[in-house]
């Protein structure tokens, strides 16, 4: 969420963008919580069509503004569950948060 946080630049497109990536950054990292940690199928599928659907509109977003696009990746829509425990498993939110504090830390 900390990634919204742009202060603005007077680029009414650049601070469109540079707020709206993390956001659709932010929904593939739920995502992809679903898909690893997730039981409910259509729950998963759902997760599976943010995934292309987010990156899609990232991409769209960076070509608009002549931005480099990130490498390509293969879309990971058949993740397996890493802890068979799901007791022991974060949230969705807990990952999404983690993820977001590790990449501000490595900023």
């Amino acid at each position: 969420m900390s990634g919204m946080a742009v202060k603005p630049t007077g680029d009414v497109d650049a601070d469109f963008t540079a707020m709206m990536i993390p956001h659709h950054q932010g929904a593939i990292d739920m995502a992809l919580a679903e898909l690893r940690y997730g039981k409910n199928e259509q729950l998963r599928r759902i997760a599976q069509e943010i995934i292309v659907e987010q990156q899609q509109e990232i991409a769209a977003m960076r070509m608009a503004l002549g931005q480099p696009l990130p490498p390509s990746m293969p879309v990971p829509t058949q993740v397996q569950p890493r802890s068979p425990d799901l007791k022991t498993a974060p949230s969705p939110m807990q990952t999404h948060m983690h993820m977001h504090t590790n990449k501000d830390q490595s900023r």
